[in-house]
C-alpha cells in the first residue's frame, strides 16, 4: 500500500491585539482584502468570504497583468481560537492544501500558530510558502494596528 506523504509547515507570530480581533480579521472580506494574499505590487480585485463551515472564500489579485486566485473552503470555525480551511491556487497547482490557524491569548495579545499541510510532491514550495505567510502576517500586523487606531 502506498501512503501519500505530506509536508507540514509551521509559522508562528505574536500580535498585540486580542484573539477576537485577530480571528475576526480572517472572516471579514473588507478587512481581509487588505492583507490576506495581498502583495505590495498587486491589486486585489476580488475578495469574497462565506464565513461558515462548508462556506468558502475567493481572493483574486492582479499581479503584473495576470490574475492570481486563492480559493478554499472552511472546514472548522471555532471563534476565537481555531480556523481550518483548504487552500488552492489553481494557477499554480490543482491540489488543495489544508491550513490550520490556532490562536491563544499570550502576553496581553495573541500567539498565532499556522500549520500548512501540502503534498510531498510540492515540497519545493515549502520555503516560498513560509516566506509568503510571513509577508501576509506582516501585512496583518500593520492592518490590525491601523484598525486599532481607527477605533
Amino acid at each position: 500500500m502506498i501512503q501519500s506523504r505530506t509536508v507540514t509547515l509551521t509559522v508562528k507570530r505574536h500580535f498585540d491585539q486580542s484573539p477576537d480581533r485577530v480571528f475576526d480579521a480572517w472572516l471579514d472580506p473588507e478587512r481581509a482584502r487588505r492583507w490576506l494574499f495581498a502583495t505590495e505590487s498587486g491589486d486585489m480585485i476580488r475578495a469574497e468570504i462565506d464565513g461558515r463551515v462548508g462556506g468558502g472564500f475567493t481572493f483574486t489579485e492582479r499581479r503584473d497583468g495576470e490574475d492570481v486566485e486563492h480559493v478554499g473552503e472552511y472546514l472548522t470555525i471555532e471563534r476565537p481560537k481555531r480556523l481550518v480551511f483548504t487552500l488552492a491556487v489553481p494557477k499554480f497547482s490543482p491540489d488543495a492544501d489544508t491550513v490550520t490557524i490556532d490562536l491563544t491569548e499570550h502576553g496581553g495579545g495573541t500567539e498565532l500558530t499556522l500549520t500548512h499541510q501540502f503534498g510531498a510532491s510540492n515540497a519545493d514550495w515549502e520555503e516560498p510558502t513560509r516566506e509568503g505567510w510571513t509577508m501576509i502576517f506582516d501585512n496583518l500586523a500593520k492592518q490590525l494596528d491601523a484598525w486599532e487606531k481607527e477605533g
